[in-house]
């Protein structure tokens, strides 16, 4: 994992999920500190991080947040540590971690089981356009 950048926070996808993918043209949109890159959990690379970090991905198909060298999170711990980088109103979305783990992971399961049905699936992972490839790592 040496080759990864370390001033980078990692997010990793369902590469093939059009939820997870519109979710990644957020976060790229609303990161105007440069601070996020981009690995679908189905490849290579993303298969090793998470060996790495100990997640195993036949029991999770969660969006993860990877810090080199410092720590990782998952599900809805993620998506908010995610959002409360990009300041101004979504700061106020930290009022979502008052509440117990569990309920907010609970929700956020609820719609990752159903996001295929809700809003599709595409048969290959995307591919980012020549401008956005910098800020995918797979």
């Amino acid at each position: 994992m040496a080759d990864l950048p370390r001033d980078k926070k990692i997010i990793l996808f369902d590469g093939v999920c059009n939820l997870c993918n519109a979710s990644v043209q957020f976060v790229i949109k609303h990161d105007t500190k440069d601070l996020f890159r981009f690995i679908p959990l189905q490849s290579d690379l993303g298969q090793k991080i998470l060996n790495h970090i100990g997640i195993n991905r036949q029991k999770t198909d969660s969006i993860v947040l990877y810090e080199p060298g410092k720590a990782y999170y998952y599900k809805a711990e993620a998506a908010l540590k995610i959002v409360s980088e990009f300041g101004g109103m979504y700061k106020l979305l930290k009022i979502f971690s008052l509440f117990p783990k569990f309920i907010c992971d609970a929700i956020y399961d609820y719609i990752a089981k159903n996001r295929y049905r809700w809003y599709g699936k595409q048969d290959v992972c995307m591919m980012p356009n020549p401008e956005l490839a910098t800020k995918f790592l797979a």
